[in-house]
C-alpha cells in the first residue's frame, strides 16, 4: 500500500507522556509515510525514536534550537511534505487522542473528494463535550467578547452565531474557519494558498490559514468521525500568553482588516445563508 501521509508534532517542552503514546497510535495506520516531531524546546530530547517500536524510521525528529512558533514549525515539515510530493499533510496538537482508524478514514473521505482542501472531524472535551471548533471569521468583537466578558461572552447569543450553534453539527459543515487542533490538509491546496504566515507566533495560525484555503476548496467539519481535546486555553490561565494571543490578534487584523474586511462579510455571509 502506498502511504500518503505525513502528519507534523510541534513540541515546547511536551511530556512524553503526551505525545509517544500518540506517535504510536497514528504509525499503526499504514497510510502515514512520516512524523516528523518538531521541537521547539531549548534542548533537545535524548534519542526519542528508540522509544518508538518497530516503525521508529518513520518518525523524523528536528529540534529547532529556538521556539519559531507553533506554525513556523509545522511549516517546516510541511515544506518536506510538498517536497516529497505526499498528497497529504496532517497538523495536529499533541493534546489530542485519535485512533489510526479514524485517521484512515478521514483521509478516505479527503481522497474521494477533490474539492476538499482541508478537513476537521468532531472534537469533544475529555468529558464527552462538543467543542464548536467550525467557526466564521472572526471580528475584532467575536475575540473581544470571549476574551473581556469571559464566560458571560462565550455564552452569549452572539457567540453563539460566531460558533454556528445554530447548525446541525451532526452533519458536514463546510465553514470558513477550522480549528487548528487537528487539520488534514491537500498539499496541493497548501501550494495554492500558501503555508502557516509566519508572522503569527501563535494563535490567529489557524484562522488565517483556513480562510486562505477556503477560497479555492471546502474547508471541512466532518463529524462522522470523532477525536478527543484535551483543550488547554493557556491564554484564559496565563497573563503571559493573553498577552501574546491579543499581540498576534492585532497582527492579524491588520492584515485583515479591523472593522472592514470584505472577504470576511462574503464568506461569512455564504456560510449563514447556506442550505441545510
Amino acid at each position: 500500500m502506498a502511504r500518503r501521509l505525513n502528519i507534523s508534532l510541534v513540541l515546547y517542552r511536551t511530556p512524553e507522556s503526551e505525545w509517544l503514546p500518540l506517535v504510536q497510535e497514528l504509525l499503526r495506520s499504514q497510510n502515514v509515510q512520516r512524523i516528523y516531531l518538531v521541537d521547539n524546546s531549548p534542548q533537545p530530547l535524548a534519542d526519542p525514536q528508540s522509544k518508538i517500536g518497530n516503525r521508529k524510521s518513520a518518525v523524523e525528529y528536528i529540534h529547532t534550537g529556538k521556539n519559531l512558533g507553533y506554525g513556523a514549525a509545522h511549516n517546516v515539515a510541511i515544506r518536506e511534505s510538498i517536497y516529497d510530493e505526499v498528497p497529504f499533510h496532517l497538523v495536529m496538537n499533541t493534546d489530542i487522542r485519535v485512533t489510526a482508524e479514524a485517521v484512515d478514514n478521514l483521509l478516505q473521505v479527503m481522497e474521494s473528494n477533490g474539492l476538499i482542501g482541508q478537513l476537521l472531524p468532531r472534537v469533544v472535551d475529555t468529558n464527552g463535550e462538543l467543542q464548536y471548533v467550525c467557526k466564521l471569521i472572526p471580528t475584532p468583537f467575536d475575540l473581544l467578547r470571549r476574551v473581556v466578558m469571559g464566560r458571560a461572552g462565550r455564552n452569549s447569543r452572539a457567540n453563539a452565531r460566531f460558533e454556528l450553534r445554530h447548525l446541525d453539527h451532526s452533519r458536514p459543515i463546510n465553514a470558513p474557519y477550522l480549528s487548528g487542533c487537528f487539520m488534514l490538509l491537500r498539499t496541493e491546496a497548501l501550494m495554492k494558498a500558501g503555508l502557516f504566515d509566519e508572522r503569527f507566533f501563535m494563535y490567529p495560525e489557524d484562522i488565517d490559514l483556513t480562510r486562505r484555503i477556503h477560497r479555492d476548496y471546502m474547508t471541512l467539519y466532518y463529524p462522522s468521525e470523532t477525536i478527543v481535546h484535551a483543550h488547554r486555553q493557556a491564554s484564559y490561565h496565563s497573563l503571559k500568553m493573553l498577552w501574546v494571543h491579543a499581540w498576534n490578534m492585532c497582527r492579524y487584523f491588520n492584515k485583515w482588516g479591523w472593522l472592514f474586511d470584505r472577504e470576511r462579510r462574503y464568506y461569512n455571509n455564504l456560510t449563514l445563508n447556506a442550505k441545510r
